[in-house]
């Protein structure tokens, strides 16, 4: 409960104990956590923490919550200085830790909770080994380009200077995660950390980090934390997605941590969800191919968001390093490409198209299917539309029979450009960008009989397609068939739905294929980027724009335009169904293919109806939580009890309620009484549990939709 107006210190004492016993400190063993603990000139110190033999680590300076800590900062220092060699000062009355390292701060900064004695530990033997990180070579049969190394460079001068907030722009296929593990090996042998949480934006993502990893940084164990883990101390570096850690991150102390790389983490993660970033007091790096630019206002409203969000989490109005796609080619890192436009007739018309009554086969409908398209014709015989809906509720198969025809011609024949030159594209690996899972699944059927005098016997797959984001419809041997895409000949066209649109590496692609419209230039962007990579033979690659995407994002690098293709009216008896219910909105938010879990050997594994529900309602509960605004740390330990309880009665839990207080844990900590005054009155903690129930259970009001995205 909130004290009075001018409670003495000892309140805030009391919640300090308790803030200390919740990360691990033995406050009765005489030695660990020792009070009022006398100095040589006489004063007193209100806590010393020591470690596991009793040698001082840091003072903690207690204050009643009415002081302002920052005012504090001076008498703690004056405490430590009086004992040996003692760095490091906590300032904390109840509602807030400050923590000051304050030989290398100038000013305390807040944390979220104290450090464990381990952590601590930890902190204290890295600080009197720490050497400049510069003094170290980069290695650079790890990252020996020039703007690797500069990178690295620019980021150690960076967090000498004290900054702790870093955001890295490089374009996608320039390495980003070679130049993290040149980073981390210099930051190591430096001994400026001593744990790095690395996150990716999907588990599949993780196990290529790993393996990448432990190429470049044998020395340095590292692990994949999967959902519903522990994180395991013995090794250096964690490897996760934020939703893995989730539920998780809670059990450790602010201090686990010292580095925090983010690569390519969903958009929500430096907004909606930045408290579970901010939780670890370590040094905050973004990697990123997003441009920090004046072209992300041509993207949609999701990508202006998200760079501001970044750009406000990093405390910086541009990239602390960027490296750009123009650069890496004109440089050689990266190959050129070229565009190749066409767009059928119909799906030419930038306004819409008309589709009239009498063109469709009534009678090849279902009753479903029928009932849809009588809605929609209520006010007439015609209706309008926009072609960027097509494969989301309608479909013209004749236009995707049209797309598959025109690519086959170009790979065969190849195309003149305005200047009449013959443009071939490379023949070879081939990534087409889908929009629902049946679309996939049609284009690549198409594909394959398109090409199946290429194929050396029938039953093998000259196009295969994987899905993500559709819950337990995703393709279910998704890696396999990526596996099988990247090392065997066949599949040589793989069809995805927001598999392959990030952080998928096959440098052997030379032709993309997009099929699927997109406003968001960031998505536009990484998509691009898959054929970016250089290989052996390969001098550039192909992107067939089918939908009119280049043109809106002005991607101008090379514009050779194809043409118009001839398309026929749709033939009955090819016409399975016209009309799709899946009417979703074109951008598809990364964190839907976070709750698609991996095992060690790479298979999908679907979590049961408990563990899904727990995860479901542990996230929504995080993003409510974390969006309250000033909690003090009574309230904040309550609720933080009371989400611990939702996660383990999920099954059977439809709403949390006040008579729940009458059951443990909570009646092991005061029950109902404690619980109203906590929050000063039953009507106050009635609205506050009104609020968590509606995020929690309904859906509604959390930071993000998370019944979207915390689907296997």
């Amino acid at each position: 409960m909130t004290p009075p107006t001018g409670q003495k210190e000892a309140f805030s004492r009391v919640v300090i104990d308790a803030q200390l016993k919740d990360v691990g400190w033995n406050l009765t063993d005489g030695q660990s956590v020792r009070y009022e603990y006398q100095l040589p000139d006489g004063t007193f110190a209100d806590y010393v923490l020591s470690d596991r033999h009793g040698r001082a680590m840091a003072v903690v300076e207690a204050k009643r919550a009415a002081i302002n800590l920052q005012e504090a900062a001076e008498q703690g220092r004056a405490y430590a200085e009086q004992l040996d060699d003692v760095p490091y000062v906590f300032l904390a009355n109840g509602e807030e830790i400050l923590f000051w390292d304050y030989r290398n701060e100038a000013y305390p900064h807040p944390v979220s909770t104290f450090f464990k004695q381990e952590d601590l530990e930890r902190r204290l033997a890295k600080r009197k080994v720490r050497v400049d990180p510069l003094t170290k070579p980069v290695d650079q049969r790890i990252a020996g380009r020039d703007y690797q190394k500069d990178c690295i460079d620019i980021l150690c001068q960076e967090m000498n200077a004290g900054r702790r907030k870093l955001l890295v722009e490089m374009a996608t296929g320039t390495g980003k995660t070679r130049t993290a593990a040149a980073l981390i090996k210099r930051l190591f042998e430096a001994s400026a950390v001593t744990r790095v949480l690395f996150l990716v934006d999907r588990i599949t993502l993780a196990k290529q980090t790993e393996d990448a990893f432990n190429e470049h940084l044998p020395d340095l164990p590292c692990y994949v934390l999967r959902a519903g883990r522990r994180f395991q101390d013995e090794k250096r570096i964690t490897i996760t997605t934020l939703q893995s850690m989730i539920n998780t991150y809670r059990d450790y102390s602010a201090g686990y941590f010292d580095l925090v790389i983010t690569d390519e983490c969903h958009r929500s993660i430096y907004g909606k969800w930045s408290g579970i970033l901010k939780y670890f007091d370590g040094t905050q790096i973004g990697l990123t191919a997003t441009p920090f630019t004046s072209e992300v206002e041509t993207g949609d409203d999701e990508d202006q968001e998200f760079v501001k969000d970044t750009l406000r989490f990093f405390e910086v109005d541009k990239p602390t390093f960027r490296y750009a796609l123009r650069e890496a080619v004109s440089e050689g890192y990266l190959v050129p490409y070229q565009i190749y436009k066409a767009k059928t007739i119909k799906t030419a018309e930038e306004s819409g198209f008309e589709v009239k009554k009498s063109e469709l086969d009534w009678t090849a409908m279902s009753p479903k299917v029928k009932e849809e398209f009588e809605q929609l014709f209520a006010n007439g015989d015609t209706i309008k539309v926009d072609p960027n809906a097509l494969e989301r509720k309608f479909t013209i198969p004749e236009r995707n029979r049209a797309l598959v025809r025109e690519f086959k011609q170009v790979m065969e024949n190849g195309y003149r450009d305005h200047n009449g030159r013959l443009r071939k594209p490379l023949i070879g690996k081939t990534i087409v960008f889908a929009v629902t899972k049946r679309h996939a699944e049609t284009l690549a059927q198409m594909f394959d009989e398109a090409f199946a005098h290429e194929k050396p016997s029938p039953d093998v797959r000259y196009a295969d397609f994987v899905v993500s984001g559709c819950g337990r419809e995703d393709t279910v041997d998704g890696p396999t068939k990526i596996k099988r895409f990247k090392k065997e000949e066949f599949p040589k066209i793989l069809v995805s739905v927001n598999m392959l649109d990030t952080g998928f590496d096959a440098p052997e692609v030379v032709n993309l294929v997009m099929a699927r419209f997109t406003r968001s230039v960031i998505l536009y962007r990484q998509m691009r980027g898959r054929g970016t990579r250089k290989s052996p033979g390969k001098s550039l690659f192909t992107l067939f724009d089918f939908v009119g995407v280049t043109d809106y994002h002005d991607d101008d690098e090379t514009i050779p335009e194809g043409g118009f293709i001839k398309e026929t009216k749709p033939r009955t008896r090819h016409e399975p169904r016209t009309l799709l219910t899946l009417d979703i909105d074109d951008h598809i938010d990364p964190t839907t293919r976070e709750w698609v879990t991996v095992d060690d050997n790479g298979n999908f594994v679907f979590l049961d109806a408990d563990e899904l529900k727990a995860a479901e309602l542990g996230a929504r509960f995080e993003a409510w939580v974390n969006n309250q605004q000033d909690l003090h740390s009574d309230k904040k330990r309550l609720l933080l009890t009371i989400g611990e309880y939702i996660k383990a009665n999920a099954d059977a839990l439809e709403e949390f309620t006040i008579d729940h207080f009458v059951v443990p844990p909570f009646t092991n900590i005061g029950g109902m009484q404690r619980a109203v005054q906590t929050f000063g009155s039953e009507e106050q903690l009635e609205k506050v549990l009104a609020s968590l129930n509606l995020a929690v259970f309904s859906g509604e009001g959390t930071a993000i939709n998370t019944e979207q995205h915390l689907k296997p």
